[in-house]
């Protein structure tokens, strides 16, 4: 009658306060960390494939186009931030061993190390696919004025080429397409942004859920 009671009754302090909280706060640290690193390294090489291609073809504007890389890069700084925040929230035991972290405090770490890391994988992945075709975009209507193709397909050669760079001057004019050449390049950084909240969106989430924490050794 007694065991019964036992299995009916378990200690509150238990069940608010497993061994196995720690694990969880554990988990959001590394999901932040390598969510958001795998996202920024997805994203710098996706965009540092196609700036190596567009520097073979048009050197001068590797330094304009290095901006999705850099913009990848911060995505990873994201991810470490959240991780540190909620790696130093977490508490040793006690010397008997009383464990003060609750399983609430270890599921809101660990939302909050998947928030950011999922918004850092996705930005990172949109910032590397838009960046990968942004720049290979705007070296290949650099390279105009030398009929060069950043592409070995003849026919798409043969069909840019013969597109004016503005209206009515029938290929006479700016033949280096410069005016359109900054047209994308500003499209393509309006959309690097937008990309990059994302992430940052995660960060502000993951900011104010791990602050969220219920000691076990206050009540």
């Amino acid at each position: 009658m007694d065991a019964y009671r036992y299995l009916a009754e378990p200690d509150m302090h238990e069940a608010h306060c497993p061994s196995y909280a720690a694990s969880l706060g554990y988990g959001g640290v590394v999901a932040a960390v390598a969510l958001s690193n795998f996202g920024s390294a997805w994203g710098t090489w996706k965009s540092g494939v196609s700036v190596i291609h567009t520097g073979i073809r048009h050197p001068s504007s590797v330094m304009k186009n290095i901006i999705p890389i850099v913009m990848a890069g911060v995505i990873g700084i994201y991810g470490l931030i959240v991780a540190v925040i909620i790696g130093e929230s977490i508490p040793t035991p006690s010397k008997g061993r009383d464990n003060a972290y609750s399983i609430y405090t270890g599921f809101a770490h660990l939302c909050a190390g998947l928030c950011a890391g999922a918004s850092g994988l996705a930005a990172g992945g949109c910032i590397g696919i838009v960046g990968d075709y942004g720049v290979r975009a705007v070296g290949y209507r650099a390279s105009q004025i030398g009929n060069i193709s950043l592409f070995p397909s003849s026919s798409e050669k043969q069909g840019y080429s013969s597109i004016p760079d503005s209206e009515g001057d029938g290929g006479v004019g700016d033949v280096s397409g410069a005016e359109d050449q900054s047209k994308l390049f500003v499209s393509m950084l309006i959309m690097l942004i937008f990309s990059e909240a994302l992430a940052l969106y995660g960060l502000i989430v993951a900011l104010i859920v791990s602050q969220h924490s219920y000691s076990c050794l206050e009540g």
